[in-house]
This record gives structure tokens, C-alpha cells and sequence, in this order.
């Protein structure tokens, strides 16, 4: 019984990791709205009549939450893709032999999977770098013009926003196909730190 509900250090390593992906992501996209639908172009009180609304928190914290949570994400994808190194290594070698005629075709399932995972992985790619861009070229309060480079700020930020969308959906259908795996280790992680038996109290 013990044996069935154990998990190996190798899972749970995985188990930690993609909850830091999933809450740091989940806050950044969270924080990617309130930018896509309160921005700070335009004419105060104007254009952007919803310039100056607080929603939780003030337009500073959202940023440090988008900041910082985001660069968060691309620390812990850095530990993510050793992990799983082997796996795109073999994967990307399959793929190579299919496309040569020297392996059979993989599932529909597998396929599939494999496309969720390049889709995550380049689109983060490109969040990841749009993002620090914005970094390291921050624009003036403001002030939405900056330091262009090898594109101007606005392609920059519709990058920015488009390679995010993708990277949340496809990572939307990431989590509910591996959702089974989620609520198994989940589910024996918290059986392993909760008290199964508890000492008894002496009278």
C-alpha cells in the first residue's frame, strides 16, 4: 500500500517545477490582461478614459507582478528543459527519421502532443525574448515610443502579446491532456505529507 502511493524524487522534482510554471504563469497572464485592456497610451481621460482606474492593486504593482513573476517563469523553464532535455533530444530525432522515411509514423495522440509542446515552446521563446526587451528598453510613464531593436517597440509589444496568447492556450491544452498525471501525483504528494498516523496524546 505505502509503495503504491510513494513518488519517485525524479516526479516529484517535475510536480514542483510545473507548479512554479503553472502560478507564475498563471499571475503573469493574469497581469498581461490588465496591461492589454487598461493601457497607458493615449489621451487621459480621452481615448483612454480607463487610464487612471485601480483594479486591486496600483498600475505599478501589476507591473512588478508582470516583471518579475515573468522573468520567475523563464528561471524555472531554464531548469524545466534540462530536465526534460532527453525526451526533446529522442523526440526531435523521431521526428527527423519520420520525415526521412526511416521510422513509422507516430499517433494521432503523440502527434498531437508534439505539436502542443513545439507550440509552447517557441511561443514562450518569443515572449520570453519580447519580454526582456521591455526589460532592458522600459518606456517613460507615458511615454510608449523607446529604443528599437531590430524592431521598432510596437511590433515588439504585438510579439509580446500574440506569443503570449498562443503559449497560454496551447499550455491550457498541455495541462487538461497530461490532467490525469496532475491529479495522481498531486493526490499522493499531499497522502505523503499528511499525518496518516498521528501520535497519540498521553492522558
Amino acid at each position: 500500500m505505502a509503495a503504491s502511493s510513494s513518488v519517485s524524487p525524479r516526479t516529484r522534482n517535475n510536480w514542483l517545477i510545473d507548479t512554479g510554471l503553472l502560478i507564475s504563469g498563471l499571475i503573469t497572464f493574469i497581469s498581461g490582461i490588465y496591461f492589454l485592456y487598461l493601457p497607458i497610451g493615449g489621451f487621459q481621460g480621452g481615448r483612454n478614459a480607463s487610464y487612471g482606474i485601480t483594479l486591486f492593486f496600483e498600475r505599478h504593482t501589476w507591473e512588478d507582478l508582470h516583471t518579475w513573476l515573468g522573468l520567475a517563469m523563464v528561471v524555472i523553464a531554464a531548469i524545466h528543459i534540462p530536465l526534460h532535455w532527453a525526451w526533446i533530444v529522442n523526440m526531435t530525432r523521431r521526428v527527423i527519421k519520420i520525415s526521412l522515411g526511416r521510422s513509422q509514423s507516430m499517433s494521432t495522440g503523440g502527434k498531437f502532443n508534439l505539436l502542443i509542446n513545439g507550440l509552447i515552446g517557441l511561443s514562450f521563446l518569443f515572449t520570453a525574448l519580447s519580454g526582456l526587451y521591455f526589460f532592458f528598453f522600459p518606456a517613460s510613464e507615458g511615454v510608449t515610443t523607446g529604443a528599437a531593436l531590430l524592431f521598432s517597440r510596437t511590433v515588439w509589444d504585438l510579439i509580446h502579446t500574440w506569443s503570449g496568447t498562443l503559449m497560454i492556450a496551447s499550455a491550457v491544452l498541455h495541462f487538461s491532456i497530461h490532467w490525469k498525471w496532475v491529479t495522481k501525483v498531486t493526490k499522493k504528494l499531499f497522502r505523503m505529507i499528511s499525518p496518516i498516523n498521528p501520535i497519540p496524546v498521553r492522558s
